[in-house]
């Protein structure tokens, strides 16, 4: 059991580490190969945060250890909200200027509300994971589309400072590119194995250590990200981060780990896990929109309501496996 604590923390150190410059590196290559600005946002570092999430769920799916796959990916939404967006609005609240991240939300609330389909009868079928993953295909198309129109908007402001302040040479993007991904597939390979032993140990399911030790790991590069952009007063960066990762976690995580085998989802995912994934989401939503002249802006009191709900469901699910 020892050694299976030692693989998860060193495990989650290797990956937030190799995640950072995975993200770094495929940033300045994509820069290198003419995207836009807006696209990088959108795609490269949004999706790119959810690396962690991909190899992790991808590794358990392979391993037969569906359940680790679908707790890390809601796990992680649910760490992103509440852990990274409710944490970084206590510490100073959050302007939200972007309307293409405006307009992806109900985007993720509509993909909420597929899910939520899918699990009610108690499989996520592979059929089920293909429409997923078609899914992510249609809103990459999408978001390619829109990032040739909406070049004015906000988020490309920030990610081209973003960019500016971490300069990489052509040699060195690719490098940390592929390095970052090696190091991402090795290090969640050890964190699977630990986890899975952890699991093992105290006699508890695989998706229970999914959505806690391994869901809040694999979300510190975001809360990482999210922390560097707040000092760089890039407050659409850090709305967008949790967007975009949370949209990557719902199709193409759970999709790619339900293509490779079916996930079984017992009541309680949908009951106690979906829903309080969804509650959350719903609220980040309404927080980040503007109603009848409000600032549009996430302020603490919001930022605590999320951070608190993130603590009250983390609370819940250790006890979970304290009284096991």
């Amino acid at each position: 059991m020892l050694l299976a604590f030692v693989a998860v923390v060193v495990g989650l150190v290797l990956l937030i580490w190799s995640a950072e410059k995975f993200i770094d590196g495929a940033a300045a290559t994509s820069r290198w190969l003419g995207l836009s600005p807006l696209l990088i946002g959108m795609l490269v570092i949004g999706f790119g945060t959810s690396a962690p999430e991909v190899m992790v769920s991808v590794l358990a799916a392979m391993q037969g250890n569906p359940g680790l796959a679908l707790g890390n990916a809601y796990g992680s939404n649910i760490a992103n909200i509440g852990l990274v967006l409710g944490f970084v609005a206590l510490i100073a609240p959050l302007a939200v200027h972007s309307s293409v991240i405006r307009k992806e939300m109900p985007l993720l609330v509509a993909v909420m509300l597929l899910t939520g389909y899918m699990l009610m009868d108690g499989w996520i079928s592979r059929g089920e994971a293909v429409l997923l993953l078609a899914a992510l295909g249609i809103f990459i198309t999408v978001s390619i589309i829109r990032s040739r129109r909406d070049q004015a908007d906000a988020l490309t402001d920030e990610v081209t400072e973003s960019l500016d302040s971490k300069p990489l040479s052509r040699g060195k993007a690719l490098m940390w590119t592929l390095v970052g991904l090696v190091l991402l597939v090795a290090s969640s390979r050890l964190l699977v194995w630990g986890a899975v032993e952890i699991a093992v140990g105290f006699g508890v399911s695989d998706l229970i250590i999914g959505l806690t030790v391994v869901a809040v790991g694999t979300s510190l590069p975001e809360l990482a990200s999210s922390i560097s952009a707040l000092k760089r007063k890039e407050h659409d960066m850090v709305l967008g981060n949790v967007v975009g990762s949370n949209l990557f976690n719902s199709l193409a995580v759970v999709g790619l780990a339900g293509v490779i085998a079916p996930i079984e989802a017992g009541r309680e995912v949908l009951v106690r896990d979906w829903s309080v994934m969804t509650f959350m989401t719903l609220l980040m939503v309404l927080f980040a929109f503007s109603w009848r002249g409000r600032p549009r802006r996430i302020n603490r009191l919001e930022g605590g309501v999320l951070f608190s709900l993130f603590v009250a469901y983390t609370g819940y699910m250790v006890s979970l496996v304290v009284m096991t």
